[in-house]
């Protein structure tokens, strides 16, 4: 799909690793301005990357659905081409707000402490959110029932955001226990919870790779393929290269690379991975103008992509176990000197292997592959498509001493990043990761391998819909893709 495209470079964030953006436009049209509201949400509630991608993907799929039954082909993708309206209905104004009913609808029921935050945006639009019609004659009422049947589905679709299949919404119903403890490695190959703030970590949604993709036919499809790369298995000589890689990357941490690891860090009460890539998307459609159908269109292959990619990367991470490099490092080198970052303000030191440190916190989950370069894979081949070229022009400037890790140190001058195209920022994500001393090389590599064949299945199933060559479905409420 080619958009026609303006060549403007984009300035991202002013402030340090945030993703805020200076605005060239003032008014954003509704897909935006539901798409910035689901990054609020995420914000605010401090979502993990898994379930920040699964509600952009129900968000952006409620509002294709509304936007397809004023579209004179494409399909819904729980109800088909069954709520077509007429041409003369066609409008801007009834896309608009059957979009919006939609993406209230189910951003209330993804988030319900932050309905004050939906309702007040809907008030902002002329709309009233108390409106439940379910008369599909009209746009609430379709952007009501494309909602509802959609979470209909999501509901059952194995996150166990309703907490009915264990109690607590997304919790583990599947009985996941680590190998080994915070004090014993019993397993070098496994996953080791870490002690932070004084409490041993939990893995974070080991359930998720039994969530229903998109476009995947499961979460493991791709894992015979994923497998075959990694992890490095210990004694094999390729565990310790890969230790090493990271303690040399560690050694000659500059300020650039810490600002990359940073930048691209996206932790708990962020955007998140998955957010970082709709923030860029957000400044593509402004860059080259889209209008409302355009948006519809991108943001819902980008959000499924990003979902399908959580789904397929957990699958993996749960099936691997693997360790990371901090627990792998500590196990190799303690008792022995190595040369390593030290710590805050310390830079590179001889230190014990066993007091190793990653610059990045190491996040509660296993290492192969990285979630970061898996989804910035796939995020970029989306755009890349959808814009119908690789040209991105972006960057991101630093001021001196504005790290959050090294505050008043880093970096000693101002830092610019900049991607001319979209691989490039996405390739830039993946290596963060082992900047950030959080990931071995293979976890980068095979990630962003993986992120592009989840790309593939995604966009190839999203055409289907948009061009109405989607099989129809048996019925509406089979709970089936």
């Amino acid at each position: 799909m080619r958009i026609a495209r303006r060549t403007v470079a984009l300035v991202i964030g002013l402030g340090l690793f945030s993703t805020a953006v200076t605005r060239a436009i003032a008014i954003d049209n509704v897909v935006l301005r539901w798409n910035e509201a689901t990054l609020d949400a995420i914000r605010n509630m401090k979502s993990g990357p898994p379930i920040a991608a699964r509600a952009f993907a129900i968000t952006h799929t409620a509002m294709f659905d509304a936007w397809a039954a004023y579209d004179p082909v494409a399909k819904g993708t729980r109800l088909g081409s069954s709520l077509r309206r007429p041409e003369v209905e066609r409008t801007a104004a009834n896309k608009e707000k059957a979009i919006s009913f939609a993406g209230y609808r189910v951003l209330v029921d993804l988030f319900p402490t932050q309905t004050a935050l939906f309702g007040a945006l809907m008030s902002s639009l002329g709309y009233d959110p108390s409106d439940i019609s379910a008369d599909t004659s009209s746009p609430s009422g379709i952007g009501n029932v494309c909602a509802q049947a959609l979470l209909n589905y999501r509901h059952t679709d194995g996150s166990n955001q309703l907490g009915d299949l264990h109690p607590g919404a997304y919790s583990d119903y599947t009985g996941y226990v680590p190998v080994n403890t915070v004090d014993t490695l019993n397993d070098p190959n496994k996953w080791q919870p870490l002690l932070v703030n004084g409490v041993p970590q939990t893995w974070l949604l080991p359930q998720w790779g039994l969530v229903e993709p998109f476009a995947l036919t499961s979460g493991s499809q791709l894992r015979e393929f994923i497998l075959a790369y990694g992890p490095a298995q210990y004694p094999h000589g390729s565990y310790r290269k890969q230790a090493i890689e990271v303690l040399h990357l560690s050694a000659r941490l500059n300020d650039t690379a810490k600002v990359i690891a940073e930048y691209w860090a996206d932790g708990p009460g962020s955007a998140t991975p998955p957010g970082h890539w709709n923030i860029f998307a957000q400044e593509v459609s402004r860059r080259d103008g889209h209008a409302i159908d355009d948006d519809v269109k991108m943001f819902f292959i980008l959000a499924n992509a990003l979902m399908d990619s959580a789904i397929a990367v957990w699958d993996c991470k749960r099936a691997a176990d693997s360790i990371r490099p901090v627990s792998a490092i500590h196990f190799l080198f303690g008792g022995k000197p190595i040369r390593a970052w030290a710590g805050p303000g310390l830079g590179t030191q001889l230190i014990d292997g066993g007091e190793f440190k990653s610059y990045i916190a190491t996040p509660p989950f296993a290492s192969y592959i990285s979630g970061h370069s898996t989804f910035s894979a796939a995020a970029a081949e989306i755009l890349k498509r959808f814009t119908g070229s690789e040209a991105f022009v972006a960057s991101y400037s630093v001021l001196p001493g504005s790290s959050t890790i090294e505050p008043g140190v880093t970096p000693a001058q101002s830092v610019t990043l900049s991607w001319a195209t979209f691989t490039e920022a996405a390739d830039q994500a993946g290596t963060s990761r082992r900047y950030g001393g959080i990931h071995f090389e293979a976890d980068d590599i095979v990630g962003r391998q993986t992120g592009r064949r989840v790309a593939d299945a995604v966009w190839d199933k999203a055409m289907r819909y948009m061009n109405g060559t989607q099989p129809q479905r048996n019925s509406v409420d089979d709970g089936r893709p």
